[in-house]
């Protein structure tokens, strides 16, 4: 089957949605910290009653630790609130479009209340492209558009 006719007929809760990591807003950031590690995820989404309040990935922990912060607030204080989201009906073609433009590596996926139902990764982009057009991707060269710095041939 086409690359392109796949990547705009198949929904990202078709292909490649996971169960996304949620908290209360309450939660502390060292707690959360234990929660990623034992999830063994870099990012949660947070909630407030269900409903999606803000996001918090390893580059807000990064953030955090280099300015040497105090780990013992609620992550509701330094969480990502401005969230960027798909819909579950949402096409996978749109899903790498809006992850590309934004410099996304995950993007929560809501429905039509705000409420998180999965979570779209670029790791699961990748293995989709993968397991879907192994020849696409395994066909492409290590370097696009290398060019050749010695001369070749007689």
């Amino acid at each position: 089957m086409d690359i392109e006719l796949n990547l705009n007929t198949e929904t990202v809760a078709q292909a490649v949605m996971v169960e996304p990591c949620c908290v209360e807003p309450h939660v502390t950031v060292r707690e959360l910290f234990g929660l990623l590690k034992e999830h063994k995820t870099g990012s949660a989404i947070i909630c407030s009653d269900g409903v999606l309040a803000g996001v918090f990935t390893e580059r807000d922990a990064l953030r955090l630790m280099a300015a040497n912060a105090n780990l013992d607030v609620p992550i509701s204080t330094v969480m990502t609130t401005e969230i960027s989201t798909l819909s579950p009906d949402a096409k996978v073609g749109q899903a790498i479009s809006k992850m590309s433009g934004g410099g996304y590596r995950r993007l929560p996926i809501v429905d039509a209340a705000r409420r998180p139902v999965g979570l779209v990764r670029v790791s699961g982009i990748v293995h989709y492209l993968v397991q879907h057009f192994p020849k696409a991707v395994y066909n492409q060269p290590p370097v696009a558009r290398a060019a050749t710095q010695e001369r070749e041939g007689a």
